[in-house]
């Protein structure tokens, strides 16, 4: 022990900075002749992270014992991270107070952990306590705070992002410019998304600050980014040039490789070929522990799996797999990776087959799940296409009955789930019911208004839905709607817009100074025709498809004036029109007064066939009188084809 601290000076003075292997051979010979040295294991820890042998520094910190790691606290939290330990590497950095090196780790590890919000709010608290000695700490918090928002806009937790609309200063660099795009993306925003793309790729290749590898590697996500906006905008040409121009096996990240290797394969216009493209996915070999994807990610690649081995037919395997991962998930959920399982569950049960031939096979799975939500919405879906509303409606709102029995709290949390709100609402605005839709979203709005995270969205259409009620409790409960929306964001407008347009007419006063926070009349007015507006009329909205089903379309009155085609006459080629024609002619010929049968059977027929008279039946209660053509009642009737009776001839 006493020999440590002279040794470690000796060979820090026969090192440089970028020496790493001769350090940590030097502390190894060390360590043989002074075991346990604690400032020898912390260099050699130290060592082995500039190395990039995180496993190591790992094994290095568990062998050297509590004593190294409450010394290098924040070195112990650094190896725990890099090595895929995000867990564990989170705890240590809050254990070490002020140290603004452990609140970025521990920013980083609660952003690869996906507690985007964690994350938010430590960079919120770096800012706001900014360092002036720290080089680059500015950019890194602003490159870290975009990439935390763009991972909130895709894990459906835009309503957290503060900051939407694109500065100047993310045009800056092509971290924050790939940022912004990826959250424009995330958004559904994917022509904005494209130009910011483009200008990432310029900004990243004309860096001076990065080597050729480190620009190649930088640019490789964003082109990667690329071939997704341009396959979903429908650009084929344009993707499958981009898709030729990547190589895959100089993609350094294995995860990245693998989204890539999946966006080549959608972009490339040959030919389909699900086999070939089965295998090709799943030969990729398995991701470390500190290069996984995240969650988003990882569902959109399985589900990409699960569609591949379906298109491959293989059905039994995916039904049992699907199976097997729901029964380990509790029902219901609102997790899209659980509710896509439950899709490909359903698509294997009814082997890809669409229509009233897949209901069929999806149905009795309701039974056995009633409270699966991918299976109801895959069922809704179905019924959609095959114009079924009313039994859409139907599954949907014995299902939402069924979360309002529920006491959990989870069910709740599902039952006023925004997106389920927006497919009832989305279904009674198909059939008209207004006053459904209205009943929805306020029940949506009563319960999320006293959450914590709550849907802004959705509490926007509740207040847009009370709004356009003349109902008195209707309005005042739009005017409480856009009042709490405004005190969460006083700069959002449209909550503004919705307040005052709520109170404007009770109480004008109270929202006198918000509605001077709005665009003036004039200026939105300004180069408006009155005269043109008013001579062209109001124009008139089509009826629902609920409006129209009760009634009958009136008929159109051009219709009612044209005149009726007289197709010309066609006559026979041989017709004379001096000759009477036969009366008899639409008759069948075996019918007509001048029909003669032919031969002792049809002579016979013909004489037994009544046309136009009386049946033997209806004859025996009749006596026909040829002389005056009455009718008499008679004791005999004597048939049509009994012969008379012959006369015996008297004896001599």
């Amino acid at each position: 022990m006493t020999t440590g601290a002279p040794a470690l000076s000796a060979l820090l003075k026969r090192t440089t900075i970028d020496d790493h292997e001769e350090v940590l051979r030097a502390c190894n010979a060390t360590l043989k002749q002074s075991k346990g040295d604690l400032n020898t294991e912390h260099v050699r820890a130290v060592a082995l992270l500039n190395l990039d042998r995180y496993d190591e520094a790992v094994h290095a910190f568990e062998k050297a014992g509590d004593k190294l790691k409450e010394s290098a606290q924040l070195e112990h939290a650094y190896a725990l991270y890099k090595s895929g330990e995000l867990r564990e590497a989170q705890r240590v950095a809050k254990l070490i107070p002020g140290n603004r090196g452990a609140r970025h780790l521990e920013a980083q590890a609660s952003y690869r952990l996906e507690d985007f919000f964690q994350a938010v709010e430590i960079y919120k608290s770096l800012s706001n306590g900014r360092d002036s000695s720290a080089e680059n700490e500015e950019s890194d918090l602003r490159i870290n705070s975009s990439a935390t928002d763009a991972q909130l806009e895709w894990k459906r937790e835009g309503y957290l992002v503060q900051k939407k609309k694109i500065e100047r200063e993310d045009l800056e660099a092509f971290e924050t410019a790939y940022n912004a795009a990826c959250g424009c993306v995330a958004r559904g925003e994917l022509g904005q998304g494209e130009i910011l793309l483009r200008r990432a790729e310029a900004l990243c290749s004309a860096a001076d600050t990065l080597t050729d590898d480190e620009r190649t590697a930088e640019l490789l996500p964003i082109r990667v980014q690329q071939l997704y906006v341009l396959s979903v905008l429908g650009k084929n040409e344009q993707a499958e040039t981009l898709a030729s121009e990547i190589a895959l096996q100089e993609v350094p990240d294995l995860s990245t490789r693998q989204i890539a290797q999946l966006n080549k394969l959608t972009a490339s216009t040959k030919p389909f070929n699900p086999y070939l493209s089965h295998r090709i996915v799943h030969s990729s070999s398995e991701l470390p522990k500190s290069d996984r994807l995240f969650g988003f990610q990882k569902s959109l690649v399985s589900q990409n799996e699960l569609a591949l081995d379906l298109l491959s037919s293989k059905f039994a395997g995916v039904r049992n797999f699907t199976a097997k991962y729901l029964a380990d998930h509790t029902m219901p959920s609102t997790s899209s990776e659980v509710n896509g399982m439950s899709v490909a569950n359903a698509a294997a049960h009814a082997q890809n087959q669409l229509g009233k031939l897949g209901l069929k096979s999806i149905l009795p799975l309701l039974e056995k799940r009633p409270n699966d939500v991918g299976l109801i919405l895959t069922i809704i879906h179905l019924y959609i296409v095959t114009n079924n509303h009313g039994s859409a409606i139907t599954v949907l709102e014995s299902f939402l009955k069924r979360l309002d029995e529920s006491s959990s709290p989870d069910d709740q949390d599902v039952r006023f789930a925004p997106g389920l709100v927006a497919v009832m609402v989305s279904l009674y605005s198909i059939q008209g019911r207004k006053s459904h839709i209205r009943t929805e979203l306020a029940k949506a709005a009563s319960y999320w208004r006293h959450k914590s995270k709550s849907s802004p969205n959705l509490l926007r259409a509740a207040g847009l839905s009370h709004l356009s009620s003349a109902n008195p409790d209707d309005q005042s409960a739009a005017g409480n709607i856009f009042e709490n929306l405004r005190n969460d964001d006083p700069k959002d407008r449209f909550s503004i817009a919705g307040y005052v347009a709520a109170y404007a007419m009770t109480d004008l006063s109270k929202v006198k100074s918000a509605a001077e926070q709005l665009t003036p009349i004039a200026r939105l007015t300004a180069g408006v025709d009155i005269d043109a507006l008013d001579a062209a009329g109001v124009p008139v909205l089509p009826s629902t498809a609920g409006q129209s089903a009760g009634k009958k379309r009136a008929a159109d009155d051009s219709a009612k004036l044209a005149k009726k085609r007289v197709r010309k006459s066609k006559l026979p080629k041989d017709y004379d029109p001096n000759k009477t024609p036969d009366p008899e002619r639409w008759l069948p010929l075996r019918d007509r007064s001048s029909y003669r049968p032919k031969g002792k059977k049809g002579k016979q027929k013909a004489a037994a066939l009544t046309q136009g008279g009386i049946s033997e039946k209806g004859a025996e209660g009749l006596n026909i009188s040829n002389s005056d053509g009455v009718a008499k009642p008679a004791s005999t009737v004597v048939s049509a084809s009994s012969k008379p009776q012959k006369k015996k001839k008297p004896k001599k």
